[in-house]
């Protein structure tokens, strides 16, 4: 693989497309001191062209190579005000992966919950340093009264399925690190309370988190002393091959619509695969039973405008009549994003859903 810049893009060579044989090849030869060609000079219709776009900020062409922009999708102004402080640290070492933390400047107690939020971006796009996702990380970190950790995690297509649960893993064992280390970091721990610990993440953040609380189970045992108390799952990417009235009947002007829904997971599982790959559809024919495993709490959070909608709530009734503990707050006429998207994450959806956060915090915590 090779990167090279292009302005605020940086372009990566990567054979994950065929490349289609390009007619009109040229093959030159040198005949009475000038260049002579067996073919015609290649045109236009034969150069590279874009199969695949996410948002402004990923561009895919036919020959495999990928454009990817430095710039946010959501390009908004940052609102620090200081009542928040944040630092960036490195959790993976091989794949020079990095997290965020934030924390309140002014904490209310001397020991405070720890609070994962995993960015969204359909496997494919998305950064712990867009605006959108610092702001709410702020306002989290707050308003919930808890330290705030926001990893990063490879993408695809570059990095198809599995690899961004198996980052969001490693995030997890960063922290698992940081409780035994014999010289930890002051910043952190000081007030950091290990023992209360909460997985949440919006869409493909919120596939993470679920398939997290399935591998950790009930305690995250093999997290100790670290322990999970729950999970908050913001409008979770899950997928399958039969579409959801929801999916299939959603607005194409929707936030997320089904054609940049179905371009994520074309981009993102891996290849050969459909979307009843195990990791996007936990019911799916291929997909181990949950009513089995153990798990801690889980509370799933939709809008009612969401196309991710129905899975959301059939994943919520099956793990109920299961008897796992699961709750679901849906918002009526809201849409996928609602309360991290700059423009609505002050509404008074985004409001309630802060509150009922933190409410599930609590009543978790013991």
């Amino acid at each position: 693989t090779k990167a090279t810049s292009l302005n605020s893009f940086s372009v990566v060579l990567s054979p994950l497309l065929p490349s289609p044989l390009l007619k009109g090849l040229c093959v030159y030869e040198r005949e009475g001191g000038r260049e002579m060609s067996n073919t015609t000079t290649a045109t236009a219709a034969t150069a590279p062209y874009e199969v695949d776009e996410c948002r402004g900020v990923l561009r895919v062409y036919s020959d495999g190579s990928i454009v990817r922009s430095s710039n946010p999708s959501f390009n908004v102004p940052v609102h620090d005000d200081g009542s928040v402080v944040w630092k960036d640290m490195l959790f993976d070492t091989v794949h020079n992966l990095q997290l965020r933390l934030y924390k309140p400047a002014s904490p209310t107690s001397t020991k405070l919950p720890i609070f994962y939020y995993i960015h969204g971006g359909g496997f494919c796009i998305g950064s712990r340093t867009w605006p959108n996702c610092q702001n709410y990380c702020f306002r989290l970190a707050s308003e919930l009264q808890a330290i705030v950790i926001s990893p990063d995690y490879r993408l695809a297509p570059e990095n198809r399925l599995p690899v961004a649960i198996e980052d969001g893993f490693m995030a997890m064992k960063w922290l698992l690190a940081q409780a035994v280390f014999e010289e930890p970091d002051a910043w952190l721990t000081d007030l950091a309370d290990f023992s209360r610990v909460f997985i949440s993440g919006d869409s493909a953040g919120g596939n993470i988190a679920h398939n997290l609380a399935v591998r950790l189970g009930v305690g995250s045992a093999e997290l100790t002393p670290v322990r999970v108390r729950g999970y908050v799952l913001l409008a979770p990417f899950f997928g399958g091959t039969v579409l959801t009235r929801s999916e299939a009947e959603g607005p194409k002007e929707a936030f997320l619509n089904w054609e940049l829904i179905d371009r994520f997971w074309r981009l993102s599982i891996p290849v050969g695969d459909t979307t009843d790959h195990p990791l996007v559809n936990p019911f799916g024919p291929f997909s181990p039973s949950l009513e089995a495993v153990d798990l801690d709490p889980i509370l799933v959070v939709v809008g009612g405008c969401d196309l991710l909608k129905d899975r959301a709530e059939d994943y919520v009734k099956r793990l109920k009549e299961w008897g796992k503990k699961i709750e679901y707050a849906e918002f009526e006429g809201k849409q996928h994003g609602f309360f991290s998207v700059d423009d609505h994450s002050n509404s008074q959806a985004a409001n309630e859903l802060m509150l009922i956060v933190k409410r599930f915090i609590t009543e978790n915590s013991g």
